[in-house]
């Protein structure tokens, strides 16, 4: 049962991983502040991986559901 629980979550996560290959978040920078005068910068943070990775952990995922079914036969 864990075997099984943990190779869909793997075959879920690789899925994922393969459709979408990073992401960004922002962040805000205070540059200037001078008083009542404030002056912010925006800053864009992209965070990608390898949809390679996603492959991996789908096959990864197929082959621990496989190995899980064997232990019990």
């Amino acid at each position: 049962m864990r075997a099984k629980t943990i190779g869909i979550l793997l075959i879920i996560i690789g899925t994922c991983m393969m459709i979408y290959t990073g992401f960004n978040y922002v962040t805000t920078k205070n540059v200037v502040d001078m008083g009542p005068i404030q002056v912010n910068q925006q800053v864009n943070h992209p965070v990608n991986w390898s949809p390679y990775v996603g492959v991996i952990l789908l096959a990864g995922g197929i082959i621990v559901i496989i190995s899980g079914r064997k232990i019990r036969a």
